[in-house]
C-alpha cells in the first residue's frame, strides 16, 4: 500500500477518512523480538490492525540492517502495511539506512524515541535521546528530509520525557518544529517502563497541540480500556502491543467496537487455536527446527497469554521443555468453551495501571 492510501482519521473536526471506517486507525505496536515476520502473519489471521512497525534496527556508523527483521518487509504477504523503525543517535547512519529501506515496499520511516531498556539508553539512542533535545531535533530535520526525497511517510514513536513527565513541553515543541506524519505517544516516561498508569492528559495535549494525527499508545488491553483511552485523548489512532500479545483478537473487538458489528468473544478453545498457530508459524522461521529454544521462544509469548488464567496453568507452561509435554498442558487447560477473562490481572508485572483508563 503506498503512503497516500493509508488515512487517519481528523478526531479535532470531527471527520474521518473512510480507509479506518470512521473510527480510530489501529495499528501493532512494535515490540522487540516479538513482532518478527511470524507474529505479524498470526495478527492477520485474527483480523490484525490497520497497519505494522517493524522492530526496530538497530542503526550505527557500522550497521547493517538485520536480516532477520527485514524479512517482515520483504517477505510480508499479510497485505497490511508496514513502516520501517529504527533506533540510534548517529544521524549519518539513519540517514543512509533510511535510503536503504525507503526503496523496500513501506509506508515510510519510523524513529524510536521510546525504548526504556537500559542497554538502549545508555547509547543515548531510543528513550535516551529524550535526554538529548537538541539531537532529537537535528534527527527529525534529517529524517523528514530523507523520508520527503523518497515520497515516504516520516512518523516517531515517543514516551513523554525520561525522568519526569514535566519534561513533555520541550519534547513537544521539538515536535511541533517538524513536519511529523504522525506522532505514537506512549503515555509514560522512560524511568516508569511498565509499571504506571498512562498520562492520558499529555496524548490530549499532543493531540490539541501537534497539526499531525497523534496514536495513544500504552495500557490497551481490551475494548473498554482502547475506548476509555480514546475517548479521554480523542486521538486518532491507537497503538497496541502486549494486549495483542494476550489477545490476538483485540484489533476486531475495537474495531467491531466502533463500526456496530459483531465481535468476537473467545473462549479457552479459541486461545488453544491461537497457541497452536502460534507456535506453528513461529516454527517455519527456524532454520533446521530446534524443538528446546522453539519451547523456549513460546514460553516468551505464553507469560502474557496465560495472565488472568489458571495459576496452575502459568505455573506448568513456563517450567515446559519439549513440545508433547507443551501441548499436553494446553490441551489440558484450554480444551473447554469457557470464555477467557476480559482483563488480565493488574497486579503483575506485565499489565500494570490499566483500571486507572476505566476510572
Amino acid at each position: 500500500m503506498s503512503a497516500d492510501k493509508l488515512k487517519f482519521p481528523s478526531c479535532r473536526d470531527g471527520s474521518a477518512d473512510s480507509s479506518a471506517g470512521g473510527r480510530p486507525v489501529l495499528s501493532l505496536a512494535p515490540m522487540q523480538d516479538v513482532t518478527d515476520l511470524a507474529f505479524m502473519r498470526v495478527m492477520k489471521h485474527f483480523g490484525g490492525p490497520d497497519y505494522f512497525v517493524t522492530e526496530y534496527f538497530r542503526v550505527h556508523p557500522d550497521s547493517a540492517p538485520e536480516k532477520k527483521i527485514l524479512r517482515s518487509i520483504t517477505e510480508n504477504e499479510t497485505g497490511i502495511p508496514i513502516f520501517a523503525q529504527m533506533i540510534g543517535m548517529d544521524i549519518p547512519s539513519l540517514v543512509r539506512t533510511s535510503k536503504f529501506l525507503l526503496e523496500r515496499d513501506i509506508l515510510g520511516m519510523d524513529i524510536n524515541l521510546g525504548c526504556p531498556a537500559p542497554t538502549v539508553c545508555r547509547k543515548d539512542a531510543g528513550g535516551g535521546l529524550l535526554r538529548n533535545l537538541d539531537q532529537v531535533d537535528r534527527i527529525l530535520g534529517a529524517m523528514r528530509d530523507v523520508c520527503s526525497e523518497a515520497g515516504k511517510l516520516f512518523t516517531v514513536k515517543t514516551r513523554i520525557g525520561y525522568e519526569d513527565e514535566k519534561e513533555f513541553d520541550k519534547i513537544l515543541a521539538v515536535f511541533k518544529k517538524h513536519d511529523i506524519d504522525a506522532l505514537a505517544i506512549h503515555g509514560r516516561t522512560v524511568k516508569e517502563k511498565y509499571q504506571t498508569p498512562v498520562h492520558d492528559e499529555h496524548v490530549r495535549q499532543a493531540v490539541q497541540e501537534m497539526k499531525c494525527p497523534v496514536m495513544a499508545n500504552g495500557n490497551i488491553v481490551n475494548v473498554s480500556t482502547g475506548r476509555s483511552y480514546h475517548d479521554k485523548t480523542d486521538a486518532a489512532g491507537l497503538m497496541i502491543g502486549r494486549g495483542a500479545i494476550r489477545s490476538p483478537w483485540i484489533f476486531q473487538q475495537l474495531k467491531a467496537s466502533f463500526t456496530g458489528e459483531v465481535a468476537v468473544t473467545p473462549s479457552r478453545r479459541d486461545l488453544h487455536e491461537y497457541v497452536t498457530v502460534l507456535f506453528a508459524e513461529l516454527a517455519v522461521e527456524w532454520i533446521g527446527y530446534d524443538e528446546a529454544k522453539h519451547v523456549n521462544k513460546m514460553k516468551k509469548y505464553m507469560i502474557y497469554i496465560a495472565q488472568g488464567l489458571d495459576a496452575a496453568f502459568e505455573y506448568e507452561i513456563r517450567r515446559v521443555r519439549c513440545e508433547k509435554e507443551f501441548f499436553r498442558i494446553c490441551d489440558h487447560y484450554l480444551l473447554n468453551d469457557d470464555l477467557l477473562p476480559d482483563l488480565p490481572p493488574e497486579n503483575s508485572k506485565l499489565f500494570c495501571g490499566f483500571s486507572a483508563l476505566l476510572e
